[in-house]
């Protein structure tokens, strides 16, 4: 069990992992098309898009949470 401290970064790895996962796989396949290679070429972008995501979740969720406490409170 992960201890409750790391909930943040477990957080910002799991959600910028799959959006990025997604987004990479649109942004390929819109790309490429639907080809022998599509997904190749969709997992060897993958792991860039992370590495990009990860660090503007970590600033961008704590950001977002405050706008969406002003909204709903």
């Amino acid at each position: 069990m992960i201890p409750k401290r790391f909930a943040s970064l477990l957080f910002s790895l799991i959600l910028s992992g799959l959006m990025s996962l997604l987004v990479s796989g649109i942004s390929t396949f819109r790309a490429v098309g639907m080809t022998p290679e599509t997904v190749i070429l969709w997992l060897s972008a993958w792991p860039m898009a992370w590495l990009l995501a990860c660090p503007a979740v970590m600033v961008v969720a704590p950001l977002t949470r405050k706008l969406v406490d002003k909204l709903t409170g």
